[in-house]
């Protein structure tokens, strides 16, 4: 893995080669350096120099101030921006989060030494190649998560850092080295006092990353109990009964490593089953059952998901996936068409995903019987819509201007002979003709003004 030569983008070689040529130091730094000596192609890449904001800003034509307080200034060349910060020494950290002032300095060292882990205290140029003077190039060969320095000053200093070397563990399937994982066990409290936005932001990159399971580290390092208390309570819910084989929180691990990485199903699959633990009864021969876990689960991943400030769209799906991820209709036509119209087109066919991932998390008892009910539902499911049966009011021969046109004036009137017709096309879809449905919608308004007289 040793990196004795790095290709850089043209355009970061070029703002290096413009900063030396002015007599300034520059490298390209932290998450790029790291991601390309693993052989990864990086999104973005930042550099650091010993030139001041001022002087970044009189070597090149366009720039943008994007932190010059902290000595960030954005280079832009061919319509991209390149992050270009001066060497700092951060101040006194009052919140946790943020330095009170940032010093500049001179030094590469110093500025290396106030970064987070070692893997992204790297710095290289083409003249002198790769910096690494914490460890870094070797954490990475080992697999090591490990902090600058001293794990307590470190997450002293920003309390995301904690999120963020469990996240790192996940993307890049690395250990926490111990010094660092008793940090964050010492220091999990502090997470509280990082906004929701943040918080929001590393666990989703966690749960979509390739290994979703390490939110059990949150979960072991104390984190989960500031920023997702369900889930303790969920790895403290045991399940016993012939359809499980984990407590609830290993059984939803097990089933977001049993789905796509895909935002709204990852999200869905870790809060699936979070109404368990409050409806957890037992019978007399002592087996658990969790009735209308999905309806109380949807209701709390709804406020989860408004505390964590999701966007409404991915918050909506979820919670209608989480609402109807048990749902299990007699398979007729008739019944699935209902169940699709029930739980809305939009979960479709992602519900599918949801109840098979939920199945392969569950024990073996009758697991091959559950798989073919869900191939078969979702086989009638898409012969339905291969039909082009109807499954919305929209998608009717009639409209409520038909109505109006027909007689009807009032608002309530319209949506209930709406409403009328379309249950009669959901069980019978031959129905769906444009002459039948206005006969039916005449008797219907003649039924209504005959009751009103």
């Amino acid at each position: 893995m040793s990196c004795n030569k790095m290709e850089l983008p043209k355009e970061v070689s070029c703002i290096i080669k413009l900063l030396n040529e002015r007599g300034h130091e520059a490298y390209a730094v932290g998450g790029a350096v790291r991601d390309t000596i693993l052989g990864r192609s990086p999104e973005d890449w930042d550099v650091t120099t010993s030139a001041l904001p001022d002087e970044i800003k009189s070597i090149f034509n366009r720039t943008v101030d994007t932190g010059i307080e902290h000595g960030t200034v954005t280079v832009l060349m061919k319509g991209k921006g390149y992050e270009v910060t001066t060497y700092r020494i951060d101040g006194e950290y009052l919140d946790s989060r943020h330095p009170r002032d940032v010093k500049f300095t001179r030094n590469l060292s110093e500025d290396l030494l106030r970064r987070d882990f070692t893997i992204n205290a790297m710095a290289y140029n083409d003249r002198d190649g790769l910096v690494d003077e914490y460890g870094g190039e070797k954490d990475l060969e080992d697999g090591i998560i490990r902090c600058v320095g001293d794990p307590i000053k470190r997450f002293e200093e920003d309390a995301l850092r904690m999120l963020r070397a469990v996240r790192f563990s996940a993307q890049l399937g690395f250990t926490i080295h111990p010094d660092t994982r008793e940090a964050i066990i010492k220091l999990a409290p502090t997470i509280k006092n990082i906004s929701c936005e943040r918080i929001r932001d590393e666990i989703l990159k966690l749960i979509e990353s390739d290994n979703p399971g390490h939110i059990r580290e949150l979960y072991n390092l104390g984190l989960t109990k500031y920023i997702l208390q369900e889930f303790d309570e969920m790895m403290a819910c045991e399940q016993n009964s012939k359809h499980h084989m984990y407590n609830v929180g290993e059984h939803t691990i097990h089933a977001m490593e049993n789905i796509e990485s895909d935002r709204v199903l990852r999200l869905t699959m870790l809060l699936h089953d979070m109404g368990k633990p409050s409806t957890k009864s037992q019978d007399e021969d002592g087996y658990d059952h969790f009735y209308n876990h999905q309806i109380v689960g949807a209701e709390m991943a709804n406020k989860t998901l408004r505390s964590l400030k999701l966007d409404n769209d991915t918050r909506k799906k979820v919670v209608n996936l989480v609402r109807f991820h048990d749902e299990r209709p007699v398979l007729k036509e008739k019944k699935v068409r209902k169940c699709i119209v029930e739980t809305g087109l939009e979960a479709f066919p992602n519900i599918f995903a949801v109840k098979r991932a939920d199945t392969l998390a569950q024990s073996m008892y009758k697991r091959e019987e559950k798989l073919k009910y869900i191939d078969d539902f979702e086989a009638m499911y898409n012969d339905i819509v291969s039909k082009g049966q109807c499954l919305r009011i929209a998608d009717m021969k009639i409209s409520g201007k038909d109505l109006i046109e027909m007689g009807v004036r009032q608002g309530p009137d319209i949506g209930d002979i709406l409403q009328e017709l379309f249950e009669d096309v959901l069980n019978n879809p031959s129905h769906n003709e444009e002459q039948y449905l206005k006969e039916q919608a005449a008797k219907l308004l003649l039924k209504r003004k005959q009751h009103e007289s």
